[in-house]
């Protein structure tokens, strides 16, 4: 079986597979040496991650080993205000990163050799977020600001820095591009497909930073280039 990397989120782990998503794109990517496995689920926070996570990832992988990686990518649901249209979604920053060490706990106990990668939540363009509303709003204000995500996201990072794992900070990232608002933000919170692709950019990054990269990690079959044309049957054996 080929090794696996998964895609544990919220709902932008789980549009990751759409055309131009992040996560169709390490797939392809990957496409000869792993297979990308997707986790994602639409409004999750970090405390609904970690209430269902024994479901998500049974003691037995697909494969029956231990994946090479996992991403965890939490935090926009998190960050929504406790007092805005999307405050059953909150949850409390102190709470958030206890939840995420406790994810990152699990994860190391259960395969004590699989990378985990943090992903901080995305920086968030409050207008795009008043023009997209996903509920009644009455109060005719953001239920996420880009001052609450950008706290989350250091959260994020100081969690993944506590527990030894690397990060990838789209917060920080995405916000040195000009424009990045229109760019990068679809409804000022989920991704456009550039948008996406500086989160894959950054994860190829990240993984290649820890050993995993198309350079270390071996084909499952012989490629075109180096199958005999006189005799291509010998390759396989």
């Amino acid at each position: 079986m080929r090794p696996e990397i998964y895609l544990f989120g919220d709902s932008i782990t789980e549009t990751s597979f759409s055309e131009g998503g992040w996560g169709a794109s390490l797939a392809h990517h990957f496409s000869r040496t792993v297979d990308v496995v997707l986790r994602g689920y639409s409004g999750y926070n970090t405390r609904w991650g970690l209430k269902v996570i024994e479901k998500v990832f049974p003691e037995v992988s697909r494969g029956g080993g231990a994946p090479l990686a996992v991403t965890v990518f939490f935090g926009a649901n998190d960050a929504c205000l406790p007092d805005r249209c999307s405050a059953f979604l909150h949850v409390p920053i102190h709470e958030y990163k206890q939840n995420l060490r406790s994810i990152v706990s699990f994860l190391k106990k259960r395969w004590p050799t699989t990378l985990v990668l943090l992903i901080t939540p995305p920086p968030i363009d409050e207008e795009g977020r008043l023009r997209n509303p996903y509920s009644e709003n009455p109060l005719g204000l953001p239920e996420r600001t880009n001052e609450a995500s950008g706290a989350y996201a250091k959260a994020c990072v100081d969690v993944a820095r506590e527990c030894g794992s690397p990060v990838v900070d789209i917060w920080k990232k995405m916000q040195n591009i000009s424009d990045w608002q229109r760019i990068c933000l679809s409804d000022g919170l989920h991704l456009t497909q550039s948008g996406n692709k500086i989160v894959f950019e950054e994860v190829v990054a990240r993984l290649r930073e820890e050993g995993l990269s198309l350079e270390t990690l071996p084909v499952d079959l012989p490629q075109i280039a180096e199958i005999d044309p006189n005799d291509p049957l010998k390759s396989f054996s």
